[in-house]
């Protein structure tokens, strides 16, 4: 694990590494891979509000994940490839005022889907939040229709557990254990 390059604000430990990816601090250089992501209307389709996001917002979605991870002390991580560092999605948490709950959320690129790589990093992830940061639940808001990520939080130990209204449109309530 280490620090994130040039700065105070975080400390070492803010990187995970799996046997392929590696799950770091965003930075400014991720942007072109970052912007290309969220400019693709189908691996946007089931984000947020499903639509896809201009190079200025995927900017401001960088500075609001480190935003999350300044006054959190964590957030959501570039996912890279070890083997070349090509970042291929983001993985980790949503934490935000008047949110349903502690969500571990992912995204990969769609040039990379079927890799297995949001399951392996959504793992590590998992195991963070649960181990590291000793999150008792931890909820994945999944929008009707995403099967691809059903399958994903299925890999992860989750059940559904509800439906909530989020963004205008009704999410699917995974979590690795049932609310009481």
């Amino acid at each position: 694990m280490t620090s994130w390059p040039g700065s105070t604000f975080f400390p070492a430990g803010h990187c995970l590494e799996t046997e392929r990816l590696r799950l770091r601090i965003m930075e400014e250089r991720d942007l072109d891979a970052l912007a290309a992501m969220y400019g693709d209307a189908e691996t946007m389709r089931y984000i947020g509000e499903g639509k896809v996001l201009s190079r200025m917002e995927s900017w401001r979605s960088i500075a609001v994940a480190l935003g999350h991870w300044l006054l959190k002390g964590y957030g959501m991580w570039a996912v890279e490839l070890k083997a070349t560092g090509t970042v291929v999605g983001r993985v980790g948490y949503i934490d935000a005022e008047g949110w349903p709950g502690f969500e571990l959320g992912w995204l990969i690129a769609r040039e990379h889907w079927g890799r297995g790589y949001a399951s392996e990093a959504a793992l590590a992830a998992r195991d963070y939040a649960t181990g590291t940061l000793k999150k008792d639940r931890v909820i994945s808001l999944i929008r009707i229709g995403n099967e691809r990520s059903v399958r994903v939080a299925e890999k992860l130990g989750f059940v559904r557990d509800g439906t909530v209204e989020m963004l205008g449109a009704p999410a699917l309530v995974y979590a690795n254990r049932k609310s009481t």
